[in-house]
């Protein structure tokens, strides 16, 4: 039912910005209330993660990666699936196995967060949970402006 919804808002946004305007597309063929704000949200969730890590520490974390041979994408301080691709990149080069390189935050990307994380010197549980503890080592990794 999700992907029947995912595809009936898709192509009812698709047909409304062929005609100019998404009010153009009409509302009979959008889904209900609640099953547009499930996709949108779920959209929200994949597209931006930055574990906590305000602007500047997410370009910071951009930058880093930049600078060590793996492309972030644009340097915005959202850190996208561009940004989390290169960060699976990185770490599955370095051999804390992220995984499939996809963009999404999973378990074994954030186990291989810890992993390179404790090599900096943090002191973290690799459980794959991006916990409290997790997320201010990431932070105070990317305290330093790198950009």
């Amino acid at each position: 039912m999700r992907t029947l919804t995912r595809t009936l808002v898709s192509v009812t946004a698709a047909v409304g910005i062929a005609a100019g305007t998404l009010a153009g597309a009409g509302t009979a063929l959008a889904a209900s209330a609640p099953a547009r704000q499930a996709v949108s949200s779920e959209v929200t969730i994949l597209a931006v993660n930055n574990l906590g890590l305000n602007t500047t520490q997410a370009k910071s974390w951009q930058c880093w990666l930049r600078d060590t041979g793996y492309n972030p994408g644009t340097v915005d301080g959202q850190l996208g699936t561009n940004s989390w691709k290169a960060a699976q990149r990185k770490f599955n080069d370095l051999g804390y196995n992220a995984g499939t390189v996809d963009g999404v935050v999973g378990p074994n990307t954030i186990k291989a967060l810890q992993r390179y994380l404790n090599l900096m010197g943090y002191n973290l549980a690799v459980d794959g949970v991006a916990g409290p503890a997790t997320k201010a080592a990431f932070a105070s990794f990317n305290n330093t402006n790198r950009c």
